[in-house]
């Protein structure tokens, strides 16, 4: 009992219990059956408006239109075009390339005025449109239905397309297996246009439990949220469990009982270092950390590795190693224990990039994840680091992922980065940025360093900073941006 489209899981959700929230907002409530209706009548809209099957359509809506969001989403796949969703948040040079790539000439929005960066020939509209009456097609599970633009952290983003079938695998039609069935809420804060927000779209679609999602993220709002809505799963990032424990509400929310309705804390988009997966532990007494690995080129594909303290230099172990392989350089397995390069394989049509072929990173159902690392005797997935920010430092290999984890370790680190610049001698060497609570030295730091790390891993450079470190929209660290500050102004940095 699988649907074989989005909109044909919405419509089923909708007949057998319509009344139910399905996504809340801030005060914005969408039930199932006002997410089918409106849907509908926006897709009749557009259909009116001249959309064809197979067209872009853009979908550019902020963290608090998420119902808005949803309705325009469904509605775009209703009309049997391919959704295209961007954060508002996007840069508009990222609008116009996305748009501008993806073929658009419609974007639908939740603002009065047009997203910056539309470009002249796209015409922007709003769920006002909604009233005219047209038939809507018969949907392909084959056909495209989104294109999903990669964050961009080493280049221009690439956008990524997803069949039906690709965004519905794994849904269902028996209410008895619905996931999430421990929680009568979930809560995220993912923005719209990231492969994270996508999921908590489809979760919304298809769980047991009410989507709640926060319209602004702050670490205060969101505990208030967890007690006001009696969440049972939290979703976060590595950059918002950081805030979260950073935040003195954390220390009143959990005295009050808040968070006792925690049963899980899902983390993803990137790793998370061990010091905070360790504190969400405490944080969180109730609940099992949860690492999702996964990109926005390999899901559905996903491992799901459970966070065990006791061996907190694991992400986890995933129940299954069926769809993960660790190859060297030319695609052989690699014996357990040794490090390789990270392989999942789709349970269902894969993805790839629009307008490309790039048989380096999807090779049939494989998809290469850019990532380095190993499975222990025992099954413990180990993440040494992405393939681009092992720095190579004379006759070593470092781990960028291993360095930003004893400097997490520090009690006075808030956030840390960790990444290769340029040496006359040796190559490169490991430089650090570091957002420290209080007073932090460099000296101090280093002292505390030496035991966790070897001399080649140790940062040449170390320069602290009192803003956040620069993130794109889906929480992952733009290292080039503080990579470019360090060459270009190394004079500011401490030796």
């Amino acid at each position: 009992m699988n649907p074989a489209t989005l909109p044909a899981l919405l419509a089923h959700r909708a007949a057998a219990h319509g009344e139910r929230a399905a996504v809340v907002c801030g005060k914005t409530e969408l039930t199932f059956a006002d997410w089918q209706s409106r849907s509908g009548a926006l897709a009749a809209a557009l259909r009116a408006e001249g959309v064809t099957s197979g067209e872009r359509v853009g979908l550019c809506f902020g963290t608090d239109r998420w119902t808005e969001f949803a309705v325009a989403f469904l509605a775009v796949l209703r009309a049997g075009a391919v959704a295209v969703p961007l954060s508002d948040r996007t840069a508009p040079a990222g609008v116009t390339h996305a748009l501008t790539h993806a073929g658009a000439r419609l974007v639908l929005h939740g603002g009065s005025d047009a997203p910056a960066g539309t470009p002249p020939a796209v015409r922007a509209l709003t769920e006002s449109i909604a009233g005219a009456e047209a038939e809507l097609p018969d949907l392909d599970p084959r056909a495209d239905a989104q294109i999903l633009y990669t964050s961009g952290t080493t280049g221009t983003p690439k956008g990524v397309t997803a069949r039906h079938a690709n965004l519905v695998h794994g849904c269902t039609l028996d209410e008895r297996r619905r996931p999430l069935r421990h929680s009568r809420t979930f809560l995220h804060a993912f923005p719209v246009g990231t492969n994270a927000g996508q999921t908590m779209l489809v979760n919304a679609l298809n769980a047991h439990a009410t989507c709640v999602t926060a319209p602004q993220f702050t670490p205060a709002r969101f505990l208030r949220l967890i007690a006001e809505h009696a969440v049972g799963s939290v979703f976060v990032v590595p950059a918002t469990a950081i805030e979260l424990l950073a935040s003195p509400a954390l220390g009143k929310a959990s005295d009050s009982g808040g968070l006792d309705t925690v049963r899980l804390v899902g983390s993803t988009a990137a790793a998370l270092p061990q010091p905070v997966a360790l504190g969400l532990c405490r944080a969180f007494p109730h609940a099992q950390i949860v690492n999702y690995y996964t990109s926005t080129e390999a899901a559905p594909a996903q491992i799901t590795l459970l966070f065990d303290p006791a061996r907190p230099e694991s992400p986890g172990r995933p129940a299954s190693l069926a769809e993960l392989r660790v190859t060297d350089a030319d695609g052989n397995r690699v014996a357990p224990g040794e490090p390789g390069e990270l392989w999942l394989r789709s349970p269902t049509a894969p993805r790839a990039y629009l307008g490309e072929t790039d048989g380096a990173v999807f090779q049939g159902r494989w998809v290469r994840m850019g990532d380095l690392g190993r499975v222990d005797e025992d099954g413990f997935l180990q993440l040494l680091d992405r393939e681009r920010d092992v720095v190579k430092s004379g006759a070593h290999k470092v781990s960028t992922l291993q360095v930003e984890n004893a400097l997490h370790a520090h009690p006075k680190v808030v956030d840390a980065a960790a990444f290769g610049i340029p040496h006359p001698v040796l190559g490169s060497v490991v430089a650090a940025v570091v957002v420290p609570d209080g007073e932090l030295t460099g000296t101090a730091l280093r002292t505390f360093l030496l035991d966790r790390l070897a001399v080649h891993e140790l940062p040449a450079t170390v320069v602290f900073q009192d803003t956040p470190l620069p993130r794109n929209e889906g929480g992952k660290v733009l290292k080039r941006e503080l990579r470019r500050y360090l060459i270009q102004d190394s004079s500011e940095a401490p030796s």
